[in-house]
């Protein structure tokens, strides 16, 4: 009989979930503050990292920015900077101290090496302090077909798209498990939720990401961790440079155009700031997951085919081809 009762409980909790989902529909939740907390955004150098950096700066968050490239890190720092000054800026002449002075810190880091990870984590700690977001965003693509792609480019995707995950987590979590407060941030794709040819080790580590994301996530939930929030960020093709040339059907193309990165971000800090647990960009994503899920795999590929998403990539793979070949020419290899 109890077993019973508890069914029933947990009919109502479902539910009472789905009124809940609903009603955040009809009145926005308000957003929270980030002011004076630390972040850090892996991959800030460029795309979307940076505009993670600018929009946080904005909210006068503590930034703490890795990239492998100095120099583009840098100036993504200078634009943090710029923004935390505009903030700064008297207002009718009335010149006010703000209650707290926001910095910006640059650091060094290759994420697909534990080791450098886990050392730069450890001078964020020791020269900036604890952190209370942490914005998993670095990605890289091979651009190869699978029997084309080195071994070493592969390895490369899986471990900068998925292992530095753990890593990243497994060095700032523990802290955050010891205050109850927290954000952890994965920037995955709707890649990793459905795939398509030609990206195989791309999709690969995006399904890895967001496995582990939510394995997380449940596992947080079973500590009774209600302090640490979890956001999974999967956005649609977004116009970054990243899979340029990539290509579905044109006379389809005018109506699911690739994302502009700045709406792909203002959408996943609306979501980062309202403590929500995922968010898919544009909304048709959540229904292509949804179907793929219940229709037979022949009803897929006929839907792929009709899209023209079976062979999406292959645009952006022979252009990445022939820039290669072009290079190779260039150094008389």
């Amino acid at each position: 009989m109890i077993i019973i009762a508890e069914f029933f409980v947990v009919i109502l909790k479902v539910l009472w979930a789905f009124v809940t989902a609903g009603a955040k529909w009809v009145v926005r939740p308000k957003e929270k503050s980030v002011a004076g907390q630390v972040c850090v955004i892996t991959g800030a150098g460029s795309g979307l990292g940076r505009l993670f950096a600018k929009e946080f700066a904005r909210r006068r968050a503590v930034l703490v920015l890795w990239d492998i490239n100095s120099q583009s890190n840098e100036e993504t720092a200078e634009m943090v900077r710029q923004i935390y000054r505009e903030l700064d800026r008297p207002v009718g002449g009335v010149e006010e101290v703000p209650p707290f002075q926001p910095q910006v810190y640059t650091y060094v880091c290759d994420v697909g090496k534990r080791e450098s990870v886990y050392s730069t984590a450890e001078k964020v700690r020791r020269e900036v302090g604890e952190v209370d977001i942490l914005i998993n965003n670095a990605g890289v693509v091979s651009g190869h077909h699978l029997l084309e792609c080195p071994d070493e480019l592969i390895e490369r995707t899986m471990v900068v798209n998925c292992h530095a995950h753990f890593w990243t987590t497994k060095a700032f979590l523990p802290k955050m498990l010891e205050l109850n407060h927290g954000h952890i941030v994965t920037v995955a794709s709707s890649l990793g939720l459905f795939s398509t040819a030609g990206v195989e080790d791309y999709c690969a580590s995006k399904f890895g990401a967001i496995g582990f994301h939510e394995s997380l996530s449940h596992e947080l939930k079973a500590s009774e961790k209600d302090g640490i929030n979890m956001t999974l960020v999967c956005p649609y093709l977004v116009d970054t440079g990243m899979f340029k040339g990539c290509r579905i059907r044109k006379e389809i193309e005018p109506f699911l155009p690739p994302l502009k990165p700045e709406f792909c971000v203002k959408q996943a800090m609306r979501a980062i700031l309202t403590d929500q647990p995922m968010i898919c960009t544009p909304r048709i994503v959540y229904m292509v997951n949804f179907m793929k899920s219940i229709l037979p795999f022949e009803a897929i590929v006929c839907m792929y085919r009709f899209l023209g998403a079976d062979k999406c990539m292959y645009p952006f793979l022979a252009q990445r081809k022939e820039a290669m070949n072009n290079n190779e020419a260039k150094n008389g290899i």
